[in-house]
């Protein structure tokens, strides 16, 4: 593991780098790269790749790197190979968001094995679910799907608090909508399939109806399209953590992929509702609505529905670099 030539590394590590590539971010960005040396995995933010509307800040970003983390502890745990994680191991690099030591650590447990096998499948569904309850045996798994990564996973089932979030929702869209900066960079990143990031037309969904409960991203020219129906009452989710700080975002974006995967193990979807957390006073609204204590970090949708299209990833090739961060 000396080499970071593609061909060069161990079948198994490139296979957990490229279940790495499968982990979620915000417009399909994929703001990661790997370098790979004796032993170790270092997971590096792009800082390249980071949406400087939507996302100034890079906290979408570092969520993504963290969901990346996740989805390579799990593949190697499926090859019954440990490994331990050091977040922002270097103070003097600011870009390595972690380091995963290989083999060293607890045997992982079966379930992470089990979960691992949801890492292909998973995928954020834009298109409309079913109105059918996500059933209780399910939700508390999800809910510590979260706690297992440090997180707290606030599920939306009272009808007060979801026409509140719904509202912050609508009010955060409405804002995006009206910036011309924002719709320029969306645009940015839609296209019709030429490319192996961002999100192509067959990935972006139909329109939702302005009456709909849940106001939802339209990427790939949604807006020209017909509108579609939409799910009444989706389980609404909002991942938070104690903290506010780099390192709780990698730890939130660890968390939020564990409990994607769980959805996806539990034959659910799921898509995100990003606008609320883009928009820092309406952010700072919500964390408010919650309680006023946790960081909301991401907020979900999550149902019963049709599967997807999976938007494309890039090569590994793409995404390795040397140990210096240099291509």
């Amino acid at each position: 593991m000396t080499d970071t030539a593609p061909g060069a590394l161990d079948t198994v590590v490139a296979e957990a780098l490229r279940a790495g590539t499968r982990a979620p971010s915000p417009h399909n960005t994929q703001p990661w790269l790997f370098a790979v040396r004796d032993g170790e995995i270092d997971v590096l933010l792009d800082e390249s790749r980071v949406l400087t509307v939507s996302d100034p800040d890079g906290r979408e970003a570092i969520l993504a790197c963290g969901a990346a983390v996740l989805n390579i502890r799990l593949a190697l745990a499926r090859r019954g190979i440990a490994c331990a994680v050091s977040i922002l191991p270097d103070r003097t690099r600011p870009d390595l968001v972690a380091t995963l030591r290989v083999g060293v650590g607890r045997r992982p447990p079966a379930d992470d094995v089990r979960l691992a096998a949801a890492i292909a499948e998973r995928h954020t569904n834009r298109r409309p679910f079913v109105d059918s309850p996500v059933p209780s045996v399910v939700r508390h798994a999800l809910i510590r799907a979260a706690r297992e990564e440090g997180a707290r996973l606030m599920l939306l089932t009272e009808p007060a608090a979801f026409d509140a979030f719904a509202a912050l929702l609508r009010r955060a869209e409405h804002l995006q909508r009206q910036d011309e900066a924002f719709l320029a960079e969306l645009e940015a990143w839609s296209h019709h399939g030429e490319r192996r990031d961002g999100v192509p037309l067959s990935a972006g969904g139909p329109r939702v109806p302005d009456e709909a409960a849940l106001a939802l991203r339209e990427f790939g020219g949604a807006a020209r399209r017909a509108a579609r129906e939409f799910e009444r009452q989706p389980l609404v989710a909002v991942l938070t953590t104690p903290g506010d700080t780099r390192r709780d975002a990698v730890r939130a974006g660890q968390a939020l992929q564990r409990v994607l995967l769980t959805v996806t193990a539990h034959g659910l979807q799921a898509s995100f509702l990003a606008q609320p957390l883009e928009i820092p006073a309406i952010r700072a609204e919500l964390r408010t609505m919650l309680g006023g204590t946790d960081h909301p970090q991401a907020a979900l949708r999550i149902g019963y529905g049709h599967p997807g299209t999976p938007t494309p990833r890039r090569a590994l090739d793409d995404v390795l670099v040397g140990h210096s961060g240099e291509r």
